[in-house]
């Protein structure tokens, strides 16, 4: 009778605790995507990590896009985000576009510091012929083995085109060696080989449909394996879209927004279940004191560096409509307006055009604006350059970076001295006009004069603006980033008052609807 008992008690012991001997208890993953510097964020995501891990396995894990985005990455060029990010046990992380902002050298010494694993499939050193960092990490909880796959979207190649190119413009680093769905497959399969129980997918793709085919659900459609999908870059707030992959199996794409509106919460049960919610960041009560400490002591650098008043407004510098749309990247809004015209009139350019993605944060508050408040609205090191075009050439300028109506994007242009019509129907151009300095008139734009154009340094050499003033030749290298002349032009031409003359847009760009 006793040994029936044993018997009986140590199947019972097998049963809960597996084989290997671990408590039969579900897997956590808490995810993120697209913080950009939103930093107040991150003692709470440590904090519910802490509050979980007392009855699940919990794991950890960044989908891109951390280091820019406000004055706290601008002004440290990412250093202070990674304070933070290297105090949190990360499982995996993977690299979103803004990653290769400050180029790839900064990247590289960023990410070094920070003790997890950085998971990539498709970025290439070209002259190596291998992947920059490992495909995938394999992480064990309990008795089951998850592999965390990384993806980083292609089409940083063209939007931060300097990060991949040596100073001759050759590429040296690629995104797309091979199809994208290609390359996640290979990864997948491998960790399958390598006993993955199950394979999450850290996609930094996002539910856009790109010429890449490269977003998360062609990606999903064209592969198997993948259980499921934490995916950024598209800023989207998704608990949990079903998407059938190459086999019919369906397979869920979750993301949790931006600036951690959410944390992600991914339960893995005993029996293999899974599901998603969102956790509104506001609704965690739990912090990491060190955390939290840190972010503090982090406030109070920049607060020093970043409190000195540059100038007055009083009106705001919208990017947005009223609606919360992103206005700058489908017209004119009054931020590109006042920043075009500070290019223009501070280097004495004829026009000067920006890609509305340059301008991140729009400046709602009127009274003072601080330094901070600059970086918040250009947190970019892109630098003022003077180049020249024929008149021609600037009109199909024009006509590419409109070519994407009515949907938003980040180089549709804000111009200053510059006038034109679009047409959303059929994307036409017309009416384009320049500014007569002399006369302060504007007149028909000559095709076949040549025009001096102030932007940045990104729109001529490096992706910007659709590379549709690449080849032009630089006249003038300011070595001036694009907020320090927005700033000069605020304090010596604006005398730093900001007046009811950038209350609206101006007329600059009319949309047909």
């Amino acid at each position: 009778m006793r040994r029936t008992f044993l018997i009986s008690m140590l199947a019972c012991m097998m049963t809960m605790t597996g084989l290997t001997g671990h408590a039969q208890k579900s897997i956590v993953v808490l995810y993120e995507n697209d913080v950009h510097c939103a930093v107040d964020g991150y003692a709470k995501l440590a904090g519910l990590r802490d509050a979980i891990a007392d009855t699940a396995y919990v794991a950890l894990v960044s989908n891109g896009d951390y280091v820019q985005g406000m004055t706290v990455g601008a002004i440290s060029k990412g250093q202070y985000v990674v304070d933070l990010m290297r105090a949190l046990p990360y499982d995996a992380i993977t690299l979103g576009n803004h990653e290769y902002d400050y180029g790839m050298e900064r990247m590289f010494q960023l990410l070094r510091q920070v003790p997890a694993p950085i998971v990539c499939a498709n970025l290439y050193d070209v002259k190596l012929g291998r992947t920059v960092f490992a495909p995938y990490v394999m992480r064990r909880f309990g008795d089951k083995k998850i592999a965390f796959v990384g993806a980083s979207t292609p089409t940083s190649m063209e939007t931060e085109a300097y990060a991949f190119r040596d100073d001759e413009g050759n590429i040296i680093y690629d995104l797309q060696i091979e199809d994208i769905p290609t390359l996640v497959q290979k990864a997948v399969d491998e960790a399958r080989r390598a006993g993955a129980d199950y394979v999450i997918l850290d996609s930094h793709l996002g539910e856009e449909k790109t010429n890449r085919n490269s977003d998360s659900h062609t990606v999903v459609a064209n592969t198997t394996g993948i259980d499921i999908v934490l995916d950024g870059h598209s800023h989207a707030v998704i608990v949990a879209d079903t998407v059938l992959n190459k086999a019919g199996k369906p397979v869920v794409v979750t993301q949790t927004g931006t600036k951690f509106a959410n944390i992600g919460k991914l339960v893995i049960s005993p029996d293999g279940k899974m599901t998603t919610e969102l956790i509104p960041v506001e609704k965690v009560t739990v912090k990491d004191n060190y955390v939290a400490q840190l972010t503090d002591s982090i406030h109070a650098m920049l607060e020093s560096q970043t409190s000195r008043v540059i100038c007055h407004t009083e009106v705001p510098l919208r990017i947005l409509d009223d609606q919360g749309n992103e206005a700058a990247r489908m017209g004119e809004a009054t931020a590109g307006d006042i920043v075009t015209d500070a290019y223009r009139l501070m280097t004495g350019s004829d026009i000067a055009v920006l890609n509305s993605g340059s301008i991140r944060n729009e400046l709602l508050k009127t009274g003072d604006l601080t330094y901070g408040d600059l970086l918040t609205l250009l947190p970019y090191d892109n630098y003022i350059v003077v180049t020249e075009a024929k008149g021609s050439t600037i009109i199909k300028m024009l006509e590419k970076l409109v070519s994407f109506l009515p949907e938003p994007d980040g180089q549709f242009p804000q111009v200053s001295g510059l006038k034109f019509t679009t047409r959303v129907a059929d994307h036409s151009v017309s009416n384009v006009q320049v500014l007569n300095a002399s006369t302060q008139h504007y007149e028909p734009i000559n095709p076949d004069r040549t025009y001096t154009i102030s932007t940045t340094k990104y729109c001529v050499t490096d992706g910007g603006l659709h590379n549709t003033l690449q080849g032009c030749p630089i006249l003038l290298e300011t070595k001036k980033t694009y907020s320090d002349v927005f700033l000069e032009y605020l304090t010596e031409r604006l005398n730093g008052h900001i007046g009811q003359e950038y209350a609206k847009p101006q007329g600059r760009i009319t949309v047909i609807k």
